[in-house]
């Protein structure tokens, strides 16, 4: 759903940029409480593995493929002011590096691909984990459940933003029609990843799962038909545990995503640019002002072999990504420690 220049006019552009920023002023504000140690370096990795899985299109009807948008992922994962931030890092690396999604469209699609999936998933998702028995399979259905509504979410807002600044002349009712009904369908596949996901972190640390907070109980297992601690399960406090074996695994995994599994993805136009081209919304859409990176359009310039290609382009998207969000979520995460510092060593006044 990634919104190409053209698309939306100046005016409404601008005040999404505005709108955008704003949201991730607050969000880089607010992620300092969410991170901490062992989850400023993950929350990169989150990013890295949404880019990665980003670029897996899914069929999803006749000529129609869709992809991950990761917002209800990055929020369950990592927090929702993380899940911001994560997705902005992934928007930025594909709008300046690949040429996906329009630079003067990047407040659209922050707002609508980052925030609302975000705000609207992470909703759910609470809303829900708190009527559900209080297990991991409650965490992984909700998480399912904040997904799929979070994408069609995502299509109502970018019709709304359509409305209000469209550069084409067609109906509106037409356009929101088109657009809620395909990410209906491209929701279903969101919710499938994203509970994977978090099931299958959940059921190795669900003490780095931000939504399972409180549910970090020893594995049990069933002997003589009572349940006890697995072996060891208890012998390391959560927060002694070392990130590294699960950092190290998502890595290889989101590389081996975008550089082998990504040429098998779906060719087919994804939701916006299927409505886009059967709607006619596409009719003053503008070259992208990155068209000419060595990576644009998700290929390595002066490679020939399109596996290749396209293998590595996907490689050095996802350690561009995991870099900068890193480095993002590190220099929060010390902003973090040194206003802890100051707070302690604060003398009251008299």
């Amino acid at each position: 759903m990634h919104v190409p220049d053209g698309f939306i006019d100046a005016p409404v552009s601008l005040a999404a940029g505005v709108a955008a920023a704003g949201a991730v002023a607050v969000s880089l504000r607010g992620a300092r409480r969410e991170l901490d140690e062992r989850t400023a370096p993950l929350a990169g990795l989150v990013a890295a593995f949404i880019f990665a899985v980003q670029m897996l299109n899914f069929p999803v009807a006749a000529g129609t493929s869709g992809h991950l948008l990761g917002g209800a992922l990055a929020a369950i994962l990592v927090g929702p002011y993380t899940g911001v931030l994560c997705v902005s890092v992934v928007l930025l690396m594909q709008g300046l590096l690949f040429a996906d999604g329009g630079l003067t469209a990047l407040g659209v699609n922050i707002v609508t691909m980052g925030v609302v999936t975000v705000v609207v998933a992470y909703a759910v998702f609470r809303g829900l984990v708190r009527l559900l028995p209080d297990t991991r399979r409650s965490v992984t259905v909700a998480a399912f459940a904040g997904a799929l509504l979070s994408v069609p979410a995502a299509a109502a807002f970018f019709t709304l933003l359509y409305a209000l600044g469209g550069t084409t002349d067609v109906p509106v009712a037409k356009v929101f029609g088109a657009m809620v009904g395909v990410h209906v369908l491209i929701g279903i596949g969101e919710a499938v990843i994203t509970a994977a996901t978090v099931g299958a972190v959940i059921a190795v640390r669900p003490d780095l799962v931000h939504g399972a907070r409180g549910l970090s109980a020893p594995l049990k297992l069933r002997v003589g038909g009572e349940l006890v601690d697995a072996p060891g399960s208890a012998a390391v406090p959560a927060a002694a545990r070392s990130t590294k074996p699960v950092w190290i695994t998502g890595l290889v995994a989101a590389l081996a995503l975008a550089g082998i599994v990504s040429f098998y993805a779906s060719s087919s136009p994804d939701g916006l640019e299927k409505v886009a081209a059967d709607k006619g919304i596409d009719q003053k859409v503008t070259e992208h002002a990155a068209a000419d990176s060595p990576l644009a359009d998700y290929s390595v310039k002066d490679v020939s072999d399109a596996r290749l290609s396209g293998g590595l382009a996907g490689v050095i998207g996802v350690g561009a990504t995991v870099v900068v969000g890193t480095g993002v979520f590190w220099t929060v995460r010390r902003r973090r420690s040194a206003d802890l510092t100051a707070a302690s060593t604060a003398v009251p006044a008299a």
